[in-house]
């Protein structure tokens, strides 16, 4: 038991033991199994498949697909596999919904170009950065009870980088997703590069393999007509 704990902690543990029962064999026997038994939930494997070799002695149900459709019916799916916990409508809430000021639309059909709206709130961050500027040289307020002017720029730059910040992490699935199709066809290019070059290469060895066929012909035929030159 301690063995399974200490795999569960490791950051990348090993695949589940009953891995192994996954054969083709194994297979094949649970989808004949289905097909001569479908409305059996726990059928009787050795009667069913009695005509069937190696037949094992566990379940052959385990190898099932689990269902997770009773899983996404709930508001907050998930699923723990190696000791976490996994959402399954795992998504990354907005700013508006986090209690911020969000200054761009949430709704990615209305702001699905959000350039135009950062433009605008990079713009306001700028100026009231240079206003924050000049608000430090004004003389304090006379009350207590009124605020700095300066103290006003520094609530709207916090809000504005806020939004920033909410909307760069907004675009991280979009960037995931774009390196990834990168990657992808990085992988795909060099793959046909390896094939191009085995393709190449086999031409070669053709060619050289064509020259050395002929090249031992020629002996032969050379020889031959020694030999006969020779009993003649």
């Amino acid at each position: 038991m301690d063995e399974d704990n200490a795999e569960l902690r490791n950051p990348f543990p090993s695949p589940p033991s009953h891995y192994t029962k996954y054969t083709t064999l194994n297979l094949n026997l649970l989808a004949l199994l289905k097909e001569r038994a479908p409305d059996d939930p726990s059928p009787n494997q050795h009667e069913v498949l009695n005509d069937q070799n190696d037949v094992p002695d566990w379940p052959l149900v385990q190898l099932e697909k689990p269902r997770v459709d009773w899983i996404l019916e709930e508001p907050d799916a998930y699923y723990d596999v190696y000791g976490d916990r996994w959402f399954v409508k795992e998504k990354i809430p907005s700013l508006a919904e986090l209690g911020g000021n969000q200054l761009y639309p949430t709704d990615p059909t209305i702001g699905k170009d959000r350039r135009p709206a950062l433009r605008s709130v990079l713009r306001s961050l700028l100026v009231t950065y240079s206003s924050l500027t000049g608000s430090l040289l004004a003389p304090p307020p006379v009350s207590p009870e009124i605020p700095p002017e300066w103290q006003r720029h520094v609530e709207w730059i916090n809000v504005l980088s806020q939004n920033l910040m909410a909307a760069a992490n907004d675009l991280r699935p979009v960037q995931a997703r774009g390196n990834l199709e990168a990657m992808m066809r990085r992988q795909l290019e060099l793959r046909k590069e390896e094939t191009k070059n085995l393709h190449e290469k086999c031409d070669i060895l053709g060619a050289r393999l064509g020259e050395l066929r002929g090249s031992i012909q020629k002996v032969l035929k050379d020889s031959q007509s020694v030999r006969v030159y020779l009993c003649s």
